[in-house]
């Protein structure tokens, strides 16, 4: 599958967005980094492109966040690399860029590998062609090693083995109501990743149950979570700063929970193309505890602490975590 930007053949009269992200912590938690490259397009409009970057540090009072935002003349899609936007660019292996503003300066230098093939968390191909679903996505490195450098307001920080995923998405409209679980870097298994979404997609006036999708590697086999089949048995009981969720998969089941305290989430403003906006919450430094069900075999218990992320999209403003001061689109 191509994993290339989309955004460039977006017909004028269409909206779109489009995000790739890098997530990574340091070897054993407690600190980590986020870093969006995105493209928004309000139909009819030319597109604009941000960078999003934060820092997440359990020891100090809170994530450190800014945004910038460039017009279409910032984003290109230069050879080699799958997106540019200002001065930060993102490719296959690499990463680079800084990004200033009154609430920080940052810049990082970033090399990235990974032996696993691409993540299509749809479980069909053929649905990345259709209208339908709304929001496409895919981990291009779903289980990477980073290497390289980061300096925040002069503070240099060196990024050696952190374990972190490449993620890509795309569409046309947010689901009303997701979450996002991902876990890399487990003590006892450097192999073994966790990556799912669930969502609640809005159709007329009906919001559909939580549909989920996603992937656990383990023992060295990928287990596809979620799809038509794993909507009956799947549960996900969400909150601003935790979720509890059950994800029927191929051959198994995993139960688990993400959880933070409030203090190392960020708070984010998401707008759909077309309006209107949801506020997202995210924190990757989040603790995750993995319980695997297969038949015929005891549980497996898995555990991450201070390295999984968790993100959080809603209609809610009351959730209680601060917002960062941008707006979207």
């Amino acid at each position: 599958m191509d994993q290339g930007a989309r955004f460039p053949d977006v017909a004028g009269k269409a909206g779109h967005y489009e995000s790739f992200y890098i997530k990574a912590c340091r070897p054993g938690g407690g600190q980590g980094i986020w870093i969006r490259h995105t493209v928004h397009k309000r139909p009819g409009a030319e597109p604009k492109g941000s960078v999003w970057f934060t820092l997440f540090d359990a020891g100090a009072e809170g994530p450190r966040a800014t945004k910038s935002t460039v017009p279409a003349s910032g984003l290109s899609t230069p050879p080699g690399a799958w997106i540019r936007v200002d001065k930060a660019e993102i490719g296959p292996g690499r990463a680079s860029g800084s990004v200033s503003t009154e609430a920080l300066s940052a810049t990082w230098d970033l090399k990235f590998s990974g032996s696993e093939e691409p993540c299509a968390y749809l479980p069909a191909e053929w649905l990345y062609r259709t209208r339908l679903p709304k929001t496409k996505f895919i981990a291009p490195y779903p289980n990477a090693r980073f290497e390289g450098t980061l300096e925040v307001d002069g503070e240099s920080l060196e990024i050696g083995g952190w374990p972190g995923m490449i993620g890509h998405n795309w569409g046309t409209e947010h689901a009303e109501r997701w979450v996002w679980l991902e876990g890399t870097g487990f003590a006892d298994d450097s192999d073994t990743y966790f990556d799912a979404g669930a969502a609640r997609i809005k159709i007329g006036p009906w919001i559909t149950p939580w549909v989920p999708s996603g992937m656990l590697r383990i023992d060295g086999v990928e287990h596809r979570l979620g799809g038509p089949k794993g909507v009956r048995g799947a549960s996900i009981t969400e909150r601003p700063t935790s979720c509890d969720f059950t994800l029927p998969g191929d051959g198994l089941i995993v139960r688990g929970r993400v959880s933070a305290p409030a203090k190392d989430f960020v708070g984010w403003v998401y707008a759909d193309p077309a309006g209107p906006e949801h506020n997202t919450v995210n924190c990757s430094i989040s603790d995750l505890k993995l319980e695997i069900l297969r038949e015929g075999r005891p549980a497996q218990r898995l555990e991450l602490a201070g390295g999984a992320a968790y993100e959080f999209g809603m209609r809610e403003t009351d959730h209680g975590i601060p917002l960062q001061p941008y707006p979207d689109g």
